[in-house]
């Protein structure tokens, strides 16, 4: 492709490179360049990719895309932000594949996940569509799983995987779209056609320092789509849709005024039901998934698909056998016990008071919480999810989740900085294995345990680096040497 057909709708600022020159591939990790390669040096976080032109250059790039005019004598292209440019960049690439599909984007704090694969099953069954899926726990093409590294990849990583969706034949994608993703131009020059905003708890304070920019952050997805589905529950919900620029259709638990509200909710303990009213008449849904929060996602996909088209009774009856999440209220087979075992997702503040209440409200037991916090994260959040976990819980376990390079004993304590006045019971065990074999050993007829932070992951990082611990093997492994006993 001509340099020139590549920088199509990016504002060059100054150049001395040939507009005509032919390039053969575009990378922005110099170890990757290749020859005849446009670099493009992208100003980051842990380092400046202005530093590694000399190395692309070596490695035969036939020119650079930066903010910085370089040092070294290669020929150039300048703009004024070459990670917005990257996307464009991509999308020239590959011939911009996200228009040729149905885009839909998901955001908010907690239930992402689960929305988007409720939504590939409404999309699969009720428009015999072929569906690309892009999120936390993997990426996935109809059926072809595809590994995944972030919630959503880099944009011209991902430019690239839509090309592969689109000549697999897929008529829709339903991705992921977190606020890092906005904010550092990852999700630019896709048309979607449809946002769902799920809620905003706090989270990411890291990076975004402050709830508002949280917000802000999460409100860019409704200034780039057409139409967007807000839960009008939550209170980040009107100031949103003020600075939308797409179609608001709302839904909610409590408000019969919302486009879309839920009526007769009934939580069991292996599924939920309600009836979606809209102006049009009412649906039943039942939906195999347990927890007060599966009403809200049922919810998002409903109104999703109303949106696209859909019927709402055809969705329903798709949402019927719609099968659960790996790491969402997930149940962990304990043959031979008495007591059951779930596995949740839930690492912020929100998500774990709502599976705790969830669970509660289906135990017949005790309900024994394991959960930590993660490092090098906002730490604020903390003391927060100490005093959940522990009031919520019959008995909590507080141990380590992905301790990354903090020193996890002092995470521990700034998690116990928030139950100091609590008089209920807790137990500390650091070694995050160790602390499931001690709330299984302590597990009575009844209880629920709830393995809290880690969900689909099979990991832990420790340091920088990720060691294998997935938490279906390590109850099992312990049924086994309990059986021994």
């Amino acid at each position: 492709m001509k340099l020139c057909e590549l920088l199509k709708d990016i504002n060059v600022l100054s150049a001395t490179a040939n507009m005509d020159m032919e390039i053969t591939g575009v990378s922005y990790d110099s170890r990757k360049t290749e020859p005849g390669h446009l670099f493009v040096a992208v100003t980051g976080y842990a380092a400046d990719g202005h530093t590694f032109i000399p190395a692309a250059a070596e490695r035969g790039a036939a020119a650079v895309l930066c903010q910085c005019v370089p040092d070294t004598d290669i020929p150039y292209v300048q703009v004024a932000d070459s990670r917005a440019a990257l996307a464009v960049l991509g999308a020239n690439w590959f011939d911009h594949p996200a228009e040729k599909m149905t885009m839909i984007g998901v955001t908010g704090t907690n239930g992402k996940t689960t929305v988007t694969y409720l939504l590939k099953t409404v999309l699969e069954k009720t428009c015999n569509a072929r569906v690309g899926l892009i999120g936390t726990i993997q990426n996935m093409i109809g059926d072809t799983v595809l590994p995944t590294e972030r919630t959503t990849p880099e944009s011209f990583e991902l430019q690239a995987l839509f090309a592969r969706m689109a000549d697999a034949g897929c008529t829709h994608v339903v991705m992921e779209v977190s606020s890092h993703a906005l904010v550092l131009h990852r999700v630019d020059c896709i048309p979607f056609r449809v946002g769902i905003f799920t809620n905003l708890t706090e989270d990411h304070l890291d990076f975004h320092k402050t709830m508002e920019a949280y917000r802000q952050a999460k409100t860019l997805l409704f200034q780039r789509c057409r139409d967007g589905v807000f839960n009008l529950d939550d209170p980040a919900a009107a100031p949103m849709m003020e600075q939308a620029s797409c179609r608001c259709f709302t839904v909610s638990e409590k408000d019969t005024g919302a486009d879309l509200y839920a009526a007769d909710i009934c939580l069991a303990a292996d599924h939920i039901s309600l009836t979606a009213v809209t102006k049009d008449g009412r649906t039943p849904v039942r939906l195999g998934i347990p927890g007060g929060f599966s009403a809200y996602n049922t919810l998002s996909v409903l109104g999703a698909a109303i949106l696209l088209g859909i019927r709402p009774a055809d969705a329903a009856d798709a949402l019927g056998d719609a099968k659960s999440v790996k790491g969402r209220v997930e149940v962990v087979p304990t043959p031979g016990t008495d007591y059951t075992v779930l596995i949740d997702y839930a690492h912020t503040p929100d998500a774990l008071e709502n599976v705790l209440r969830s669970v509660r409200g289906f135990c017949k037991g005790r309900v024994i919480a394991v959960f930590g916090c993660g490092g090098d994260r906002d730490p604020m959040k903390r003391p927060i999810m100490g005093r959940i976990g522990v009031e919520l819980s019959d008995l909590a376990v507080i141990t380590s989740d992905n301790p990354r390079t903090e020193d996890p004993n002092q995470i521990i304590e700034d998690i116990l900085a928030g139950v100091k006045d609590l008089n209920k019971p807790y137990a500390v065990v650091e070694n995050r294995r160790e602390a499931i074999r001690w709330a299984m050993d302590h597990a009575q007829k009844d209880d629920i345990i709830v393995l809290c932070g880690k969900g689909h992951e099979t990991y832990q990082i420790l340091g920088t680096k990720k060691t294998h611990l997935d938490e279906r093997e390590e109850v099992a492994a312990h049924l086994e040497e309990l059986a021994k006993e």
